[in-house]
């Protein structure tokens, strides 16, 4: 992260919420195994309260618990950190389900033993804790009145949430915090990256959705027009129009010299001294397509949610997707089609009629689906339900912290979402 970048954040911050900036006021909920990754704020070390070793612990699981109590110790909180709002999600999800051990932690100063909590890591994490019952019957009290805004009750003074990644697939997350355990908190993205480059900051904290202004001398970008035009020309920043769409093409200054087709959208939302502002759309690479017809991961998860709002009393907590070519000989002898995984609150079950509402939700909203759906090309969807958790083993199988993926292209995060179907 160039400190250009973190000193413009920090300065963004600070403008909008002037406590945000105090001594280890600021907890990092993040994952980052190898190589570490460095927090929003690296310039001012001194704003975090929770130890950078523990976000290098190999399990993902262990590495958010053990952040989650060091971030519970300091009642004068002012702001949250994250590298992925899944991160959060997960978080405190663990605190949903296991908060007495948590508070018996607190209370005792101790690091209880855990999978993917090697001994030495645990003594040397261990030796940073203070015996506090005092917060620990806090903690205990407030839990106990249940999770709707749990986040500014547990920590009074907390400002904002700072998430890496807020936008697309992340989106689905961010929008379940602000409804439950964050609700009342703005969530705040600094930063726009791709393919490993910082491309632009956040100079608007307060506003819910994300826009970023693209800094030119962070790296060389080109934009591909969007649909794409016969010949394929890109154009660049001083080229661009206000309203329209592009494939971003990139070149950093980092590492090896290379110009590659980042496989992101974005949408130009206006100028800030000749300056263009983006509002990323979508990703390519999640786009589904078993016979030609391209349904993008923002136009799907749209159609999804209109199916879940078909099904009374849920509500969607996840989902991934996935070809029927990956499943191989075991998708039977069907036509290509889709498999959906989706994780529900407030729905035990689905009927094989509600279950049939998001193929006819998708028949709806793509023409083309819904022709390939008439010939017999494509078979018709099949939709799983899965288990609390599941997800959040699949992000752990991920092995390292980057955006959900809504398509998955590997049999072994196949076969792990499948274990974990419950009907």
């Amino acid at each position: 992260l160039p400190a250009q970048g973190s000193l413009l954040y920090l300065d963004t911050l600070h403008a909008s919420f002037p406590q945000a900036l105090a001594p280890r006021g600021t907890a990092l909920l993040s994952w980052a195994p190898k190589p570490p990754r460095a927090p929003a704020g690296w310039p001012l070390p001194s704003l975090y309260c929770t130890p950078a070793e523990a976000g290098t612990l190999p399990s993902r699981d262990a590495a958010l618990r053990v952040q989650l109590l060091f971030a519970l110790q300091e009642r004068a909180l002012h702001v949250l950190e994250v590298g992925l709002a899944a991160e959060l999600h997960d978080a405190l999800a663990m605190l949903h389900a296991g908060w007495p051990g948590l508070a018996q932690d607190l209370e005792l100063g101790k690091l209880s033993p855990q999978p993917g909590l090697p001994e030495d890591a645990r003594g040397r994490l261990q030796a940073l804790l203070v015996p506090d019952a005092a917060r620990a019957a806090e903690l205990r009290a407030e839990c106990a009145c249940g999770f709707e805004g749990i986040a500014q009750r547990l920590w009074p003074q907390l400002e904002v949430v700072v998430v890496g990644t807020a936008q697309g697939a992340e989106q689905l997350y961010c929008d379940a915090l602000r409804q439950a355990d964050c609700k009342g908190l703005p969530f705040y993205c600094p930063f726009y990256r791709a393919a490993g480059a910082l491309l632009g900051v956040n100079l608007w904290p307060e506003e819910p959705a994300p826009r970023f202004l693209l800094c030119p001398d962070w790296a060389f970008c080109e934009f591909l027009p969007c649909p794409a035009e016969e010949e394929l020309r890109t154009v660049l920043l001083d080229e661009l129009w206000e309203g329209r769409e592009y494939e971003l093409v990139l070149t950093s200054r980092t590492g090896e010299y290379s110009r590659c087709r980042a496989r992101e959208v974005l949408r130009v939302a206006g100028f800030h001294k000749q300056c263009p502002i983006v509002e990323p759309v979508r990703r390519e690479s999640q786009v589904l397509s078993v016979r030609g017809e391209s349904i993008p991961e923002d136009r799907f998860c749209r159609s999804l949610c209109h199916a879940v709002g078909l099904w009374p009393g849920a509500r969607l907590v996840d989902y991934v997707c996935v070809e029927s070519a990956l499943l191989g000989a075991s998708s039977g002898a069907t036509a290509p089609h889709y498999e959906v995984f989706v994780e529900l609150r407030g729905l035990r079950d689905l009927s094989e009629g509600q279950r049939y509402k998001l193929d006819q939700c998708l028949q709806e909203d793509f023409p083309i689906y819904k022709s390939f759906r008439f010939k017999g090309s494509i078979g018709p969807l099949r939709l799983h339900m899965v288990g609390a958790g599941g997800f959040a083993q699949l992000r752990g199988a991920l092995g390292s912290p980057l955006p959900m993926p809504r398509v998955l292209r590997e049999e072994r995060l196949l076969q792990l979402i499948q274990s974990a179907v419950i009907s």
